[in-house]
Order: structure tokens, then C-alpha cells, then sequence
């Protein structure tokens, strides 16, 4: 199905503001909204379509700056795969947040701040009115399961956003009630294990009302039941995962093990009720977000539905694309705001056919050709704004149009691998499920060696098959912009940073002294067609066999003759290895001082060493 389209009809979602939020005032905070009357819920949620409209609301904010280029991928700052590189430049925005240092005033911190809560304000209006409808019990089966779906797609949209609240801020205020005239808007804050129970019962309760992508008008590009069962699982495991206490330690609950038996059941869920075949091409995947491709029942289980002139996919991620009024292509300009320490690209193995799509070697030019990037550029090469189906204008930059993928279904069977390792070990099951993933990256003749045999090599100890776990999610989702949060529930974070710059300094030296078998400098070219070619991107070639090939300095370019290793290396990962409380990334953020301010003495910044 072409996104094409589903676009008429989704574009409602990121587009309109319904009826609900007419009276809504943008200019004050989320703890003293307008009130919704009475009158108004029961007009708006006593039928279908304004029903419809009502839940929009809630899916306008993906649309905001605060998701499509923060939450969704700038916010996810440096990890052992993702580097935004800050190089001690700030700008009051990303930069401070990829260096752990932003303060209470980082406008960035307060649109995210701002605009979770005020999605979390319209999901809570929705459910207030869809509960109160009457409608969840119709005699009328459409109107039933209908408003029973739209329930289902509130209450995961807002456990979404809490999710993001607690990664970004910790403990923050629970509000799960419509506004409405004489409450208490001052809202002290709620532990965050406690905001994820409750939101994580919340989805179990009513998952099985829901319909599944198949069934519903917008498939992938509308919450469905598969996306709910997914989200149980991915908040179970940050339910019980370690989190970053006041007094800068990282901790989890001793009940954590209940929560990933939650993971283990609701992604066992989803396999046993909708289990599909991983699709066999890799790069089709997210060609298909390219190309405005939206299939149901395969990889992706729900993705952001930016209509053509929204998002920020192959603007700020993606390969980087040089466009402007003398381009001779009209695709218009992309960046790439975060790149790919040569680390991650060494990690693949050679024969895996992840690392091609996944890493991005090359740019396109404003002679619209390709060009080699070098060691410090390697992008997400996932997206790419040169393959939209209709160049959008020389000129143009943002609203490319492409899809933002939420969740996949390789996680889903990564997280029960996951979760039954940490029950039970590496049982069968849990072999099974991490084996369909990794087929996929190998050619079925390379599987006797890249998969069986990798797989009895890992499978000896719990521990073996964990550490492969967190390898294997590396490779498989890099450039998604998830790794910070995985980390941070692993309690791997300063581990990871710290030998990810321990391993570009050895690149760095071993490419320098020639002693080191990778790629000092790769040869490239493009071919007849204008496909980009690496001769050796895994290893050392002294020569070029022709003249048609380029040379470009690679992993010596991680080598400084002043200061021996590359700024980024000595730098960026600093705070992440040596903050505040050595050895323990301070992930945590202050609230910003607009919501401080506002709330009346309520909230304020206490602990993480603020």
C-alpha cells in the first residue's frame, strides 16, 4: 500500500486540532490548563468520527518540533553507536543535551517538557471521554470495537510520552484526569517506577480490545494492537531495568524480575498471536519509508505518519544530501546530525549485510553524484531524501514526508530473547528468536558459521548470550536512535562509552604505526549505474588496482599529529565516562524553569548534582 494513499486520510492525524483543544491556551503551562466542560466530552466522543478527531489530538504532537527532530533522534545524544558531536559549542539545544550539560533554561529541554505534558493533557481528555461514552459497550459492534480501539491508541500514546518523561527527567508529575475548572494543577512529582507500573497496567487492560494493523484503515501508520503489545514489553524492561537515582547511583527494584516475566509474556503474546516472517531484504525495510511504502504485516509494527511537508526524516538523520539553487538535482538539502564512530562500523562482521544499509559512507553532491564521507561522517543510512518518489524542490530542507519508525518486529523478538535469558537462561526459545534476527543480516551459506555455530558460542551462559544480546541490537537497530535508552536499563552506558573511546584510540594508533589490518584509507568509486563502491571497507589495501578508484582517508583520519586522537574522541564522550559521579552517566535533565516557575513552589531541582 502506498503511503501516497493513506497520507489524505492521515494527515487529519498530524494536521488537525480538533474540537477539544479550540479552547486551549498555548501560552500557559501544562499544570494550569483550560478545562474541558462536560458538554463538550459527551458531544465530541458521542460518535465515531469526532471520536476520531478527538484521539488526532493526541498524534498532532509527533509533528512538533519536540519529536520529529528531538525525541525521535537528536535528544539520543552519544552512545557506543550514536555521536552528536558538540565539541564544547553550545547553542542553548542539543549540544548541551549530547553533553550532559544543559541547564533549566535549554529551550530544547522545555518544548520536549512541554509538549509531552501536553499530549499526556489530550490523551487524558480522550480517555475521559471515550470511557465515558457509553460507546465501549454499543450494542452497535463498529461503534464498539471502534471506540475501543481509539482507547487503546490514547492510552499508548500517552504511556509513550511518560516513557520519554522519565528517560529524560526521572521523577516527574503523574497526571492521568482531564482537566477541569477547581482541580489541583500543582502536581508534586511521582517516582517514575511507579508512573511506568501504572502505565504498563494501563496498556494490559485494554490491549485486548484492540484490532490489529490488518484490520485497521491506516495499518502501520495508526497505534495497533501488535505496536500496544510491543510497548508492554519495551516499558516492562524499563521498568525493570536500572535507572539514575538523586544521589547519582544507578539502581533497580528488586522486583524487576516480575517485569521482565511481563516482557517475556507480552512479546511471547504478539509472536504466538501475530507472528510474521522477518521480510528477507534488509535494506527494503526502510526503503520502503523512502519510497512512501507503508506494508502491513511485516517489519515495521507502527510508524510516525508525516504527511508530505512534515518531519524531519532526511533533514537532520540520514545521508547527508547537498542541494541549494545550483544543485542539478531537486531533492533539496539534508544534514546528518548525528554520525557513526568508526568503532560501531569495524564492529560488523564483514559478510553482514546490516552494516551497508546502516552505515552511510558516502553523500550525495550538488553535482548530484556520490562522494566518500571519510571516518568522521558515516551517517544513518537508512533514509535518504535522494530516493523520494518526487524531488520536493532544489531549495527545500525540512518536510520531507518520510515515516519515523516507533518499533519494529525484530525488537520484539529480541525482547522476549532478552527477557526469557534473564528468567531462564538461553533456553531454545530464546535461541529461536535471537536466530531469526540474525539470519536475516547473512546469506543462508554463510549460516552454518554466522549463525549455528555464532549461536552455540554464545549460548553457553546466561552472561554470553546477554552480552550477544546487547551486541546484536547494536546491529540491528543503529541509526534508530534507541541505544540510549538500552543502555541506560542495562546500566552499560559509562561501560560502553568508555570502551568506545578506548577502541577509536587504538584504531587511531594501529592505523597510524601500520600495525592494524582495517582500512587506513578506502578506495571508492561509483560504476556505470552511479552506485557507490567500497573496495576494501574492511580491510587494509595498500593500492588501488586501477586508476578508477578514489582514495579517502578512513581510519587514519581518527589520528591528530597535535593532539595524537581526534578532538571527538578526546571530548565528546567526556561527561560520559567522568561526570559528576565517575563511572555514572548523569542521563537525567533538569526540569526547565518555566515549569518550575509555574508551579508554585510544587516542583523544583533537587539531587543529580544540579
Amino acid at each position: 500500500m502506498k503511503k501516497k494513499f493513506i497520507n489524505m486520510k492521515l494527515k487529519l492525524i498530524l494536521a488537525i486540532i480538533p474540537i477539544v483543544l479550540i479552547a486551549t491556551s498555548c501560552d500557559k503551562d501544562f499544570l494550569e490548563p483550560d478545562s474541558i466542560s462536560t458538554f463538550d466530552l459527551n458531544y465530541i466522543y458521542s460518535n465515531v468520527d469526532d471520536a476520531r478527531n478527538g484521539v488526532n489530538a493526541v498524534y498532532s504532537y509527533f509533528n512538533q518540533d519536540a519529536f520529529r527532530s528531538r525525541l525521535s533522534n537528536n535528544f539520543t545524544g552519544c552512545t557506543d553507536i550514536e555521536i552528536g558531536y558538540h565539541n564544547a559549542e553550545y547553542d542553548n539545544g542539543r549540544r548541551e543535551i549530547w553533553n550532559l550539560d544543559a541547564t533549566n533554561s535549554n529551550g530544547d529541554l522545555n518544548i520536549v517538557w512541554t509538549y509531552a505534558y501536553r499530549a499526556i493533557r489530550d490523551a487524558n481528555i480522550a480517555i475521559e471521554g471515550l470511557t465515558n461514552s457509553g460507546n465501549l459497550d454499543s450494542e452497535d459492534a463498529t461503534v464498539k470495537n471502534t471506540f475501543r480501539q481509539l482507547l487503546g491508541e490514547a492510552h499508548t500514546l500517552r504511556a509513550y510520552w511518560y516513557s520519554m518523561l522519565a528517560y529524560y527527567f526521572g521523577d516527574v508529575p503523574y497526571i492521568t484526569e482531564a482537566p477541569v475548572a477547581g482541580a489541583n494543577f500543582f502536581i508534586p512529582k511521582t517516582h517514575r517506577n511507579i508512573i511506568l507500573a501504572s502505565e504498563i497496567q494501563h496498556l494490559i487492560d485494554v490491549e485486548e480490545g484492540m484490532q490489529w494493523g490488518d484490520a485497521l484503515p491506516y495499518g502501520i501508520e495508526q497505534v495497533n494492537r501488535e505496536y500496544t503489545l510491543g510497548m508492554i514489553a519495551r516499558l516492562a524492561l524499563q521498568r525493570g531495568g536500572y535507572y539514575l537515582t538523586p544521589e547519582l547511583n544507578m539502581v533497580r527494584d528488586s522486583d524487576y524480575l516480575e517485569y521482565y516475566a511481563i516482557a517475556k509474556q507480552y512479546s511471547k503474546k504478539l509472536i504466538d498471536l501475530k507472528d510474521r516472517p522477518l521480510p528477507t531484504d534488509f535494506r527494503q525495510v526502510f526503503l520502503n519509508e523512502n519510497l512512501f511504502i507503508t506494508p502491513i504485516n511485516e517489519e515495521i509494527l507502527f510508524e510516525v505518519p508525516f504527511a508530505k511537508g512534515g518531519g524531519d526524516v532526511g533533514w537532520n538523520i540520514g545521508i547527508r544530501v547537498d542541494g541549494g539553487t545550483e544543485a542539478k538535482h531537486a531533492y533539496g538539502s539534508g544534514s546528518n546530525y548525528m554520525a557513526m564512530p568508526a568503532t560501531y562500523y569495524m564492529s560488523f562482521d564483514g559478510k553482514d549485510k546490516r552494516r551497508e544499509v546502516t552505515c552511510g559512507l558516502f553523500k550525495v553532491t550538488v553535482e548530484d553524484t556520490l562522494q566518500h564521507v571519510g571516518v568522521s561522517n558515516i551517517s544513518q543510512g537508512k533514509w535518504n531524501r535522494r530516493l523520494l518518489p518526487e524531488p520536493p524542490g532544489r531549495e527545500s530542507a525540512k518536510g520531507t514526508g518520510i515515516n519515523w519508525p516507533m518499533m519494529r518486529y525484530a525488537d520484539v523478538l529480541l525482547m522476549f530473547a532478552e527477557a526469557e535469558n534473564e528468567l531462564n537462561g538461553p533456553t531454545t526459545e530464546a535461541q529461536d528468536a535471537f536466530k531469526r534476527v540474525r539470519q536475516r543480516a547473512f546469506d543462508p551459506a554463510d549460516w552454518s558459521t554466522k549463525v549455528d555455530a555464532y549461536l552455540a558460542q554464545i549460548s553457553v551462559s546466561k552472561q554470553t548470550f546477554f552480552d550477544a544480546i546487547v551486541d546484536e541490537r547494536a546491529w540491528e537497530f543503529g541509526g534508530e536512535m534507541i541505544r540510549k535508552y538500552e543502555l541506560i536499563r542495562w546500566n552499560l552506558y559509562s561501560e560502553k562509552a568508555q570502551e568506545t573511546v578506548e577502541g577509536l584510540m587504538e584504531l587511531a594508533d594501529a592505523a597510524f604505526n601500520g600495525t592494524g589490518t582495517g582500512p587506513d584509507y578506502m578506495y571508492w568509486k561509483t560504476d556505470d549505474d552511479g552506485n557507490f563502491a567500497v573496495l576494501n571497507p574492511d580491510n587494509k589495501v595498500l593500492a588501488a588496482p586501477d586508476d578508477t578508484w578514489m582514495r579517502q582517508s578512513f581510519l587514519i583520519g581518527l589520528h591528530n599529529d597535535t593532539t595524537t586522537y581526534s578532538e571527538f574522541i578526546l571530548n565528546d564522550w567526556n561527561n560520559y565516562i567522568n561526570g559528576p559521579k565517575p563511572g555514572v552517566v548523569r542521563y537525567i535533565f533538569p526540569i526547565p524553569v518555566t515549569a518550575i516557575d509555574n508551579s508554585q513552589g510544587t516542583l523544583k531541582n533537587d539531587g543529580y548534582g544540579f
